[in-house]
């Protein structure tokens, strides 16, 4: 039994180099430290006073930093290394920090609540094209799988302790979340190498001689752009959790510690579950694999017009962390692919841009419609467009095929993997 157990182990998480798995426990550090964001609305009701409104506001601005963080991060991680991107990052992510802890006046919380969202998400482009750097591209797809399943894992360890950790004080979530992002920033500077490629002169392809031409190239990438709409598209569905699906369920008379009990299935079911299922999609077709989450999350979320129960609610809740699932470990290998090496920061920091970018309209879309015609058409509406996303990752496979094959012809190392 313990043989099989030491197979079904190698298989998940072995021949991975060791920087990798520096990345991986840096984020593991990093992520059982995250407790001031979840509780941000908390605390500026609260602590400081905020109406719900005003506290929103803020929120939002969070938000709208990390739009900011992807695209710079991901133009840093080309212009002067992955390794001095990540730890100065999250240095200055762990300075931000404390600038939103020890901020009172209300412009000076509004203001260090949009520089945490730049400063503290500035790292993460420079991760994915880290591990890109030095994971061989038929074992991305699991790399990334681990990468984000240990995210959960602390985030899942991260909200209880938060929690407990408020009885002494909303400062200490501050203080608390900027060491464990300061050891992050540590560990990346003492245990990881820079692993972003060097080219002699003249061999570094079409890479951009200036930095705005670095941050806009993925935009002119129109295989690039085909992919990232299907993807902006299911990220607006997967954040209608944040606002309008708490209001729903609210509505329907559960409570929120019932709301909270719900949420967790999805923490829960991609820690159990997610290395497993993660190694099965990596053997689909990557078209198909996003089509199926995009179908999921889709059927997911319009589930909610039937949940008038918590088991009802959960049940939803499962189909659509499917779909994050089935989601999760192929987009990032898909832009690793697409990227030219000398660019996976800047690719890197658009796809994460286009999530930002849906944090920030989800919310409003999300109560715009729940206000103006109800939660029954935006749950369907959210049907049809995962059923969209689904079609239009289809339809776009052939034409992201022909670019795999052409790069193939230029990359003789790059991933196999179908679409």
């Amino acid at each position: 039994m313990s043989g099989t157990l030491r197979q079904a182990v190698m298989a998940l998480a072995g021949g991975l180099p060791r920087t990798y798995w520096v990345l991986w426990t840096g984020t593991l550090v990093n992520r059982l430290g995250s407790f001031v964001v979840p509780f941000l609305a908390l605390y500026l009701t609260r602590e400081r006073g905020y109406s719900v409104a005003e506290a929103g506001l803020v929120v939002s601005l969070h938000g709208a930093g990390t739009v900011v963080a992807g695209p710079l991060g991901g133009t840093l991680a080309d212009r002067i290394g992955r390794r001095l991107t990540l730890a100065g990052g999250l240095w200055l992510g762990a300075c931000g920090m404390l600038f939103l802890g020890f901020a009172r006046e209300p412009f000076w919380i509004a203001v260090a609540a949009f520089t945490l969202g730049i400063l503290g998400e500035l790292y993460r482009p420079a991760v994915s094209a880290a591990v890109a750097d030095v994971v061989p591209p038929l074992d991305r797809a699991r790399a990334y799988s681990l990468l984000y399943w240990v995210i959960n894992l602390g985030f899942a360890i991260a909200l209880p302790l938060a929690g407990l950790m408020t009885r002494f004080g909303y400062l200490t979530l501050f203080v608390a979340d900027a060491i464990t992002t300061f050891v992050y920033g540590c560990c990346i500077w003492f245990l990881l190498p820079e692993t972003r490629p060097t080219f002699a002169a003249g061999d570094a392809g079409s890479a951009p001689r200036h930095a705005l031409g670095s941050l806009l190239a993925p935009f002119r990438d129109p295989v690039f752009l085909a992919f990232g709409l299907p993807i902006f598209a299911v990220a607006l569905i997967f954040f209608q959790g944040q606002v309008a699906l708490p209001l729903d369920l609210g509505t329907k008379g559960l409570t929120p510690a019932e709301f909270g009990t719900v949420l967790s299935v999805n923490g829960v079911l991609i820690v159990v579950v997610q290395p497993f299922i993660g190694r099965w999609v990596g053997r689909m077709r990557r078209a198909h694999a996003l089509a199926l989450a995009g179908v999921l999350t889709g059927i997911g979320f319009g589930l909610h017009t039937l949940s008038s129960s918590m088991s009802l609610a959960a049940l939803a809740v499962v189909v659509w962390t499917l779909g994050e699932i089935a989601q999760a470990p192929v987009a990032p290998t898909v832009v690793a692919d697409l990227a030219p090496p000398e660019l996976r920061g800047s690719y890197q920091g658009a796809y994460h841009m286009l999530w930002g970018l849906a944090a920030c309209a989800a919310p409003a879309i999300g109560g715009q419609v729940l206000g103006r015609v109800g939660a029954n058409t935006l749950w369907l509406g959210c049907f049809v467009v995962g059923s969209a996303a689904a079609c239009w990752h289809l339809a776009i496979a052939a034409g992201r095929r022909r670019r795999m094959d052409e790069l193939r012809t230029l990359r003789p190392g790059l991933s196999a993997s179908t679409d």
